[in-house]
């Protein structure tokens, strides 16, 4: 604990002064404050009233926090609020810095808030001023002083300067100072009397009792003085007593402009930075009219609206009028003190930029800031900049200290100011919000930070994105120490350079969360398509994607191009980063980045909705524009459906969009649609809904010929004859293109769409994921096993061929089901199949360990020492035994005559023969614990196992039945999105040498070359129009969201 004794005001008749006490104070804290709190209120307690002093507690230190280098000035005691102020301090020291916070001294520079106690009168109990010998810096600096030092201690602080912004530059404000009233007594009251007679900012907290609920009662209604005054003092008044109270309230009364209100009962704490920051801003620009009367105003506003300029001289001495407002007549140039003129641009880039180096990261919660809440940096920086005329040169200055204090209210009005963001900031900005803290012990344990989850989905990117700056800055400081300047010179240009691969990283993180290829893998034409139009918009963006900063998100998003592409790109990486933060048990930074995800996507849905009201036409070929996002290329529709997005591919504009792909651009009735096959053949023959209709046709004639082939040819005599081998080959040719329609819809070989720009690993994750298709490779590969089967492994009866060609064909009858996927009715029946396979199986895997745990109890006592467990021919091994009966068994068959030992026919007890022959049964012991074990099995299986398996049926038909129509227009897509380019089998044979030669649906094809060389006119008016269109949407989806948000 550090005393200075130099304070004014009498004590062991001693004289402190003022001016030394502050000298000493700056000199012993190694700072000058930014802002300072003087908390008053001890009081005698002669009525006991609880109140939220938890909330007052966090509500002042998340103040101070924003404050920047703040001052706590406090009684001392060790009882009433001091006790409290003691016990936040203290709170904070251990949640700042952990179980280092008594070594962290007041001089230390990451200790911001400083905690000065000015001891004042005795405690009731005769208890004196707190003095602790404890030499931690957790209490602060004690002074003792006399009862009225603080007032005058207040009223000099907010009389000294400070370099606001620099400590280099001589641009200097005054300290900014609050009075905080909470509880006190009738000396409080004088207190806040004369705090506002020096034209100091009060701030009571409301509900904290006593003097501060009695001055709020007052300011409401005076009448009730009396009786309030007697119920929360708890004393007897006298005459002079009362009078000296009512004349202290009536001078508060009337100075009740400089008094806040924060309700501790009410208020978030976060607010109180806010309603400190309004109250001195309010009480700085009010200064000078305070104790003027009504005429004097009427006076000072007539002279100047008749342009006699009574204002000081500014720091501009040209002032020009502009409606109400005075160049030169802001607040910060008001509090400057200095006598230089309009500073350059490089004087304000080092004024600002000299904060930035000084300055420490807070984040704000936009919901609680406003213009003035602190630190008051933002506030003047502004002034500054707006009338020094530099708001664009040097105003990216400002706008990274908000982006990174989260001050969504200052980022918004610089962006529209035209105020770009500088790329070299970049990589500061990712370090000082994304990676993790210095005192992180990344390297030794999982820290489950953002950056520890980005290093898991690519570690290179996310190294350079969150240490590569840090590590050039410890090079340099390293360099610098020893003097080694050209080490220094190369590092700092390392630094200057390192934006660009920092902006790369993050892009190419951005790529490998969602699987797409690299601008080097990529093979499509970029001309004419790029990245977000504004690079410093499309980094920024992506920064608040990563450091999950929902507000600046928004307003990134809404400056941004192609927003419904955008929006859907930064869910679906939100998703993934939700996903992966789940998957390491991180399960608030998970649910957080959920709901992040989850309003892009509605925003994307809400854009869609009121573009389809607006302009359904426009709306509808929004889905299929495609661009390029952070290198990810793709359209809307296409990247909706390849992350699994079901309400936006579920929507009216998509559906619409695959209804004109469907039918090819031709009626979407079925009467109009057959009719057009004679007025337009080459529409119709080349519609997806014409190649699936004679796909399947085809598909049934194979299974017709197929069921012929394995019912009547595998191995009689009719196999030599002609319709046989008709059958046979006609099954492998249908296979064989069939097959390779499949190949190219697994890796997208001849696509046209946005699926060919992912990496085929995510293209083949994507295919398997489809239940339909993992029938198809199942069904091929049945086909293909029993294929080499017949012809490589001949046999007299062809058993096993038999048996694989019968399976196969069992296959291919399940995988004709999917023609009924595109019913309205009978494809979410469908669906509802196919999610209760996936419970079936989740139910045998479980099951399963009870079935061998069953069957080799059963096995080991009905059949002791058993040694051929494996021997004989694999129908012959034991671990069909072991499973047979209580398999069998979950289906209700008792098997009580065999498991007690009655049933011995058709085997023997002679161990020389079952040893020999294991076709040979053995005999069962009798074992009365394998029949109370097996009652007890068929209890659990039948009445459990199987009653929970039709739960999971039940809540799984429900699921589908509330989503069945978005279930299904997914599904719909997929099979309209595979039927646009896809051929029908086998005729799809005398086409394959064209498709692969010439690549008809990509651009840039022969015959698209062909086109443009011998239409050259068509096809330039082709493209104005259709770049015309592009502009239009783009313009369309900005307007569209703007009037979301302002709606919202």
């Amino acid at each position: 604990m550090l005393e200075v004794n130099s304070l004014t005001g009498r004590r062991g008749g001693e004289v402190y002064e003022v001016q030394s006490s502050w000298e000493n104070i700056r000199e012993n804290v190694d700072s000058t404050p930014t802002m300072v709190f003087s908390v008053i209120g001890d009081s005698d307690s002669f009525v006991p009233k609880p109140w939220a002093k938890t909330v007052f507690q966090t509500a002042l230190i998340e103040a101070a926090k924003s404050g920047g280098e703040s001052w706590i000035l406090y009684r001392g005691h060790s009882y009433g609020v001091s006790d409290i102020i003691r016990e936040a301090y203290r709170n904070y020291g251990d949640m700042e810095f952990g179980t280092d916070s008594k070594n962290v001294i007041l001089k230390d520079k990451r200790r911001h808030i400083k905690l000065i106690s000015i001891a004042g009168k005795e405690s009731p109990d005769g208890m004196q001023e707190m003095e602790t010998e404890d030499k931690t810096p957790e209490y602060g600096i004690n002074f003792d002083a006399g009862e009225d030092f603080l007032m005058e201690f207040e009223k000099y602080v907010s009389e000294q300067e400070v370099s606001f912004f620099s400590q280099k530059i001589d641009f200097k404000m005054p300290v900014p100072i609050a009075i905080i009233v909470c509880e006190g007594d009738i000396e409080t009251v004088a207190h806040t009397a004369g705090a506002l007679e020096n034209k100091l900012p009060v701030i009571i907290m409301k509900g904290s009792g006593k003097a501060a609920d009695l001055i709020l009662d007052y300011l409401e209604n005076n009448d009730l003085l009396r009786k309030k005054a007697s119920l929360l003092f708890g004393i007897r008044f006298d005459s002079n007593n009362y009078e000296k109270l009512k004349d202290y309230l009536d001078t508060i009364k009337q100075k009740e402009d400089l008094i806040a209100v924060f309700d501790v009962n009410n208020d978030d704490p976060l607010m109180l930075s806010n309603i400190v920051g309004e109250a001195v801003v309010s009480c700085w620009a009010m200064e000078k009219i305070l104790h003027e009367d009504h005429q004097s105003k009427t006076k000072t506003l007539l002279l100047i609206f008749n342009h006699i300029n009574l204002r000081p001289k500014t720091a501009i001495p040209h002032s020009q009028k502009n409606g109400l407002a005075f160049t030169g007549s802001s607040l910060a140039w008001k509090l400057l003190r200095r006598n230089s003129v309009r500073p350059e641009e490089n004087i304000m880039n080092q004024l600002l930029g000299d904060y930035k180096e000084e300055s420490r990261v807070y984040v704000l919660n936009p919901k609680y800031t406003s213009p003035a809440s602190l630190p008051l940096y933002f506030y003047f920086g502004f002034q500054l900049l707006q009338e020094s005329g530099l708001l664009k040169q040097s105003g990216h200055i400002l706008l990274f200290e908000a982006l990174k204090a989260n001050r969504c209210d200052y980022v918004r009005v610089l962006l529209d100011q035209g105020v770009k963001f500088k790329l070299n900031n970049l990589p500061e900005l990712y370090e000082q919000t994304v990676s993790c803290k210095e005192d992180c012990e990344f390297k030794d344990e999982d820290c489950l930070h953002m950056e520890w989850i980005l290093k898991q989905i690519q570690e290179t990117h996310a190294k350079r994105l969150c240490n590569k700056h840090r590590s050039l800055l410890r090079k340099i400081k390293k360099a610098k120490d020893k003097h080694n300047d050209k080490d220094r010179e190369k590092y700092e240009d390392q630094r200057d350079n390192l934006h660009d691969s920092v902006a790369e990283a993050a892009k190419g993180l951005c790529r490998k969360i969602l699987r797409y290829k690299s601008k080097e893998e990529e093979s499509w034409d970029q001309s004419g398509n790029g990245d977000l139009k504004d690079a410093n918009i499309s980094d920024i963006l992506l920064w608040a994607i990563f450091a999950n900063r929902r507000e600046l998100a928004e307003i990134c998003w809404l400056r941004s191009e192609d927003h419904l592409l955008t929006g859907l790109v930064c869910s679906a990486i939100l998703q993934k980063l939700s996903v992966k933060a789940g998957n390491v048990k991180e399960q608030i930074l998970s649910n957080d980045l959920a709901e992040h995800s989850k309003l892009f996507e509605q925003r994307c849905l809400a854009i869609m909705d009121r573009m389809y009201e607006e302009n359904t036409k426009q709306a509808i070929e929004l889905m299929d524009d495609e661009a390029s996002i952070w290198g990810i290329h793709s359209s809307p529709l296409t990247f909706a459906y390849e992350n699994f997005m079901y309400d936006v591919v579920a929507h009216t504009c998509s559906q619409k969009n695959m209804n004109k792909q469907w039918y090819n651009n031709l009626a979407p009735d079925l009467k109009p649609f057959l009719k057009s096959a004679f007025r337009r053949p080459r529409k119709f023959f080349t519609a997806p809904l014409t190649k699936y209709v004679y796909n399947y046709i085809m598909f049934f004639t194979m299974l017709v010929m197929y069921s012929a082939f394995v019912l009547t040819s595998i191995s009689t005599k009719y196999y030599v004859q002609d319709r046989a081998r008709v059958f046979e080959y006609y099954v492998y040719f249908w296979g064989a293109g069939d097959f390779i329609e499949e190949l190219i819809s697994c890796f997208g070989c001849l696509e046209s769409r946005g699926r060919s720009h992912r990496g085929y690993y995510s293209r083949m994750k994507r295919y398997l994921y489809d239940f339909w298709n993992v029938v198809d490779l199942l069904s091929y590969a049945l086909l293909i096993t029993a294929l080499f089967v017949r012809h490589f492994h001949p046999s007299e009866t062809f058993t096993i061929a038999r048996r694989m060609f019968s399976l196969s064909l069992l296959v291919m009858y399940l995988r004709f089901l999917e023609v009924f996927l595109i019913h309205r009715r009978m494809g979410p029946t469908l669906i509802m199949i196919k999610e209760m396979l996936k419970d079936l199986f989740s139910f045998l895997f479980l099951a399963m360990f009870v079935v061998f745990g069953v069957g080799i109890y059963y096995h080991a006592n009905l059949w002791p020492d058993h040694q051929t467990i494996w021997d004989g021919d694999w129908t012959n091994w034991r671990i069909w035994t072991i499973i047979y009966y209580p398999y069998w068994q979950l289906y209700g068959e008792s098997f009580s005559e065999f498991l007690q030992g009655e049933d011995l026919s058709d085997c023997t007890n002679i161990t020389s023969v079952w040893e020999a022959d294991p076709s040979i049964d053995r005999c069962p012991q009798e074992d009365w614990t394998v029949l109370a074990i097996s009652a007890f099995y068929m209890l659990f299986s039948n009445l459990l196992l199987v009653n929970l398996v039709i739960a999971m049926f039940s809540y799984t038909f429900e699921r589908v039945q509330n989503n069945a129509e978005k279930l299904w227009r997914f599904e719909r897509y997929t099979v309209i999105n595979d039927y646009d380019w896809r051929i029908p089998s086998p005729i799809n044979l005398i086409f394959l040498p064209y498709r692969f030669c010439c690549c008809p649906g990509r651009q840039g094809c022969c015959l698209h070359r062909c086109r443009e060389c011998c239409c050259e006119e068509e096809v330039k008016v082709e493209k104005n129009e259709t770049e015309k269109s592009v502009k239009f949407r783009k313009n369309f989806q900005k307007i569209t969201a703007f009037k979301i948000r302002n709606n919202m």
